[in-house]
């Protein structure tokens, strides 16, 4: 134990408090004994840390501060512990935290000076996010000491780790949302005006056709046009790729052939909302006239999804304006940003073609959602 501190001590032998009560702050307050086990606290450590850490995750909003108080009061062993912001008290745990508006003071003063400060029988830490000032950690004991100002600096300072990342899983859902809305833009101008021309076109001819038509046009734009989440299931997405499909076959008929091959244990994978018929609307606008084909298959802990057209191709300058937006209306530099974001900067588009010889864009989808967030958080 001659390599562990004192302040690193309290920490984790306060943690024993979870399982013994006293018998945790009597560890704690007594120091180290060289018949203490420090791997046991040292997870134990870890793992209320991991605890308080999931409810952080989400900011410092009331529910959260009230899910990770005890937890953080853990980490400390003070006796009481209190979590606010400039103007309200968001939770407290223990014993002997003073009234509310005695809280507040104590915190106002450490917000005012954006530093530590020992209060009676206590010490408040700044929370910051970003260089910003959002809260305050409020730690109190009878016996509050110097080992409690080094652990609750440490602890400070850890919490508003926390926060920041919560602020960035935040930036990052409202970029996916405008990118989403901006797909959803995308699509609209052209597409609408086509279909109803097609459809109107069989009125008189085929107004049966007509008819299913305009239904299967309604569904597209409906799927399209509905608030997204970050993620739909494979087999929705799918019923979205058909429609559009039948739709943009109704306006080129037998200019357009194509084939769409799914291993149905994939059908419930959650994928990115509309991340599928961009890349059709892309192998449509190279590959007429020809076959467009649509192809997923099982790959373990992955699903491997690849769209490809026998027509045109692109030479590496199309590739780059198609993947800058420059082609307006494409849609894959879009779903290549929202594929990065999510899962890491390994799962990018990758687009295989050359001039004459076809175009084929593939994708990889983790299975699981669990797998997602472990591989996009920074």
């Amino acid at each position: 134990m001659s390599g562990v501190s004192s302040a690193v001590w309290v920490t984790l032998c306060a943690l024993c408090g979870v399982c013994g009560g006293a018998v945790g702050r009597a560890l704690a307050r007594r120091g180290p004994s060289p018949g203490d086990p420090p791997g046991e606290a040292t997870f134990l450590a870890l793992r209320v840390a991991g605890l308080a850490a999931n409810s952080l995750r989400a900011g410092l909003t009331r529910s959260a501060a009230r899910r990770s108080v005890r937890h953080l009061r853990t980490l400390l062993g003070s006796t009481g512990l209190a979590v606010a912001t400039d103007d309200r008290v968001l939770a407290r745990d223990g014993t002997g935290v003073p009234a509310d508006e005695a809280v507040l003071a104590d915190v106002s003063a450490a917000l005012a000076s954006g530093r530590l400060r020992i209060v009676r029988h206590g010490v408040v830490v700044p929370l910051t996010v970003e260089e910003r000032t959002v809260g305050a950690l409020a730690a109190y004991d009878a016996e509050a000491g110097a080992a409690l100002v080094r652990t609750a600096a440490e602890v400070g300072r850890w919490m508003s780790g926390q926060l920041e990342l919560a602020e960035l899983d935040a930036s990052r859902r409202r970029t996916l949302e405008a990118e989403a809305r901006a797909l959803r833009a995308q699509i609209s101008p052209h597409f609408v005006y086509n279909s109803l021309t097609t459809i109107a076109s069989f009125v008189r001819t085929e107004p049966e056709r007509a008819r299913t038509l305009l239904l299967d046009f309604a569904d597209f734009i409906r799927y399209a046009l509905r608030r997204a989440a970050d993620f739909t299931s494979l087999a929705d997405e799918l019923g979205c790729v058909d429609r559009y499909l039948l739709l943009e076959q109704a306006r080129f008929g037998d200019r357009l052939r194509f084939t769409v091959q799914v291993a149905p244990e994939v059908l419930k994978v959650d994928v990115p909302f509309l991340c599928l018929q961009p890349l059709v609307e892309n192998a449509i606008k190279h590959g007429m006239p020809g076959e467009v084909r649509v192809v997923i298959r099982d790959a373990g802990p992955e699903a491997h999804i690849w769209v490809e057209d026998d027509g045109i191709g692109m030479d590496q300058e199309q590739l780059r304006a198609a993947l800058a937006e420059e082609g307006a209306g494409i849609g894959l530099s879009n779903v290549d940003l929202r594929m990065r974001h999510l899962y890491g900067q390994d799962y990018g588009l990758m687009v295989d073609t050359a001039p004459g010889k076809g175009t084929r864009i593939r994708l990889r989808i983790p299975k699981t959602r669990s797998r997602v967030v472990a591989t996009a958080r920074p």
